[in-house]
C-alpha cells in the first residue's frame, strides 16, 4: 500500500499547479496499485486516513476564492475528542512507499519521522520549484521565511523527485552551495497533462478582426502579469483590436498591483477580462475560444499552462528560460528571452498580425505529444521500487 499524503490538499478546493498535481497523480496511482490518501491531523495531532469529507474534497468541482486549508468546526471538535479518549499515541498508517507531493507546513514536517518509520519502503517527495530562493521579492512572505527550512526537510527523504530538469538543478545546486555531501537522490520526473483535451482546429482570424488572446495562472508577482497588462495597452493605444482574457486564482500580496492595473484598465474602457478562478469545462471552453495564449511568467517550477495550450492547438507566448523553455522546447511557442512589457507587445503584435505565424505555430502544437498521468506513475513508481531507504532519513 502506497501513501500519499495530501494534508493540504484534502482541505481545499483550490485548483493551483501544486493541488491539481496532488489531485491527478492520486487518481492515477490509485489506478494501478493500492494506495491511501492519509492526513496529518493537527486536532488530532496524528495522522490518518481521510475522512470522507476529506476524500470529497479530492474531487469536488468547486471553484475556491482563496488556498487556505478548511477544517469545519465539527472535524476540530472530533480531532480533538479523539485525542483526549485516546489512552496511548495512535500509531501512523502503515504502508510499502510513501509519497510527500505536497510543499509541507512546519507542523506536517515535525510528524514526518513517525510517519516515515511506519513505511517500510521508499520515502520521496516532489520537488516543485526554488521560486521563493530566486524571487523572495516576488514571492508571499511567509512562503520566504519558511522556504530554507523546507529545503533542509527535504533531506530527509529517501529520494526526491523534481518536477522539472530546472527544479532539479536548482535543488542541487542549493544544497552544493550549503555543502551537503549526503543529500538524497534527485531525478526530474516531469509533470505530464492534467488530461489530454480533444484536438481542435485553431481558429483563422482573417486581418486585423478582433480576436481574444487568453493568459491562465494566478494572479501573483512573478508570473509577470504587470509587464503582460502593460505590453497589451501599448497595443490598444495603437488600435490594435483584441480582447486579453485572464483567468486564475489571485493572491491578495503579491498580485495586488497586477489586480489593481486589471481594475484601472477596465475602468478606460479597455477590452480586459478577468474571470477569477474556474471550472474546468470553463477553462476548456477558454482555450477552445481564444486564437492563442501567451504565459509571461519569469520563472516556473514546470509551467503547466503552456504545455495545456499547447495540447488545444494554441500557441503560447512564454520564456526560453528554465523550465518554461523545456516545455517550449518542442514547438508551438513563441518563445521570448525577456518577458518585459516590449518584448511581450512585440510577439503579441506578431501573432494579431501574421495568420501564418500563428497556422505555422498551430500545426508545430497539433505535432506534439504529450505525457499522460498513466505514463508519469508508471516512471515514477518504476523508479521508486530503486530507491534505497537511507539511514540519515
Amino acid at each position: 500500500m502506497f501513501l500519499v499524503d495530501l494534508t493540504h490538499t484534502s482541505h481545499t478546493t483550490a485548483q493551483t499547479g501544486i493541488q491539481r498535481v496532488c489531485r491527478s497523480l492520486f487518481r492515477a496511482l490509485k489506478e494501478k496499485q493500492p494506495a491511501e490518501a492519509i492526513t496529518y491531523d493537527p486536532y488530532e495531532q496524528g495522522w490518518r486516513p481521510l475522512a470522507s469529507w476529506e476524500r470529497r474534497n479530492l474531487s469536488s468541482l468547486e471553484t475556491a476564492t482563496k488556498r487556505g486549508a478548511r477544517w469545519p468546526l465539527a472535524a476540530q471538535l472530533g480531532g480533538r475528542a479523539r485525542r483526549v479518549l485516546r489512552r496511548r499515541e495512535t500509531p501512523a498508517p502503515a504502508g510499502t512507499g510513501l509519497i510527500v507531493p505536497e510543499l509541507f507546513s512546519p507542523a506536517v514536517a515535525a510528524n514526518l519521522p513517525r510517519l516515515k518509520a511506519a513505511v517500510s519502503g521508499p520515502r520521496i517527495a516532489l520537488f516543485h520549484d526554488a521560486i521563493a530562493l530566486k524571487f523572495p521579492e516576488l514571492s508571499p512572505r511567509k512562503t520566504v521565511a519558511r522556504f530554507p527550512g523546507y529545503l533542509r526537510e527535504l533531506l530527509t527523504f529517501d529520494a526526491i523527485a523534481a518536477v522539472s530538469e530546472d527544479s532539479r538543478a536548482s535543488l542541487v545546486d542549493y544544497w552544493q552551495w550549503l555543502g551537503i555531501d549526503d543529500a538524497p537522490a534527485v531525478r526530474a520526473v516531469t509533470l505530464p497533462l492534467t488530461h489530454t483535451p480533444p484536438r481542435t482546429a485553431a481558429k483563422v482570424t482573417v486581418g486585423l478582426a478582433p480576436l481574444t488572446i487568453l493568459c491562465v495562472g494566478t494572479i501573483e508577482g512573478r508570473k509577470n502579469h504587470l509587464a503582460l497588462l502593460e505590453a497589451c495597452e501599448q497595443l490598444w493605444g495603437k488600435n490594435r483590436e483584441f480582447t486579453l482574457r485572464l483567468i486564475g486564482l489571485a493572491n491578495s500580496q503579491t498580485g495586488r498591483a497586477a489586480l489593481e492595473k486589471i481594475q484601472a484598465l477596465q475602468a478606460q474602457g479597455r477590452p480586459l477580462r478577468y474571470d477569477g478562478p474556474v471550472t474546468d469545462e470553463v477553462l476548456e471552453a477558454a482555450y477552445s475560444e481564444c486564437e492563442f495564449t501567451v504565459y509571461p511568467s519569469l520563472i516556473e517550477g514546470f509551467g503547466l499552462p503552456v504545455l495545456e495550450s499547447l495540447s488545444h492547438g494554441k500557441p503560447c507566448i512564454c520564456s526560453a528560460r528554465g523550465a518554461l523553455g523545456e516545455s517550449a522546447r518542442g514547438g508551438g511557442c513563441l518563445a521570448l528571452e525577456n518577458v518585459d512589457a516590449p518584448s511581450l507587445a512585440a510577439a503579441i503584435d506578431q501573432l494579431i498580425t501574421s495568420e501564418l505565424k500563428r497556422a505555422e505555430l498551430s500545426r508545430a502544437a497539433h505535432q506534439r505529444t504529450f505525457k499522460t498521468w498513466s505514463d508519469y506513475t508508471d516512471e515514477l513508481v518504476a523508479w521508486m521500487k530503486a530507491v534505497s531507504r537511507r539511514e540519515t532519513s
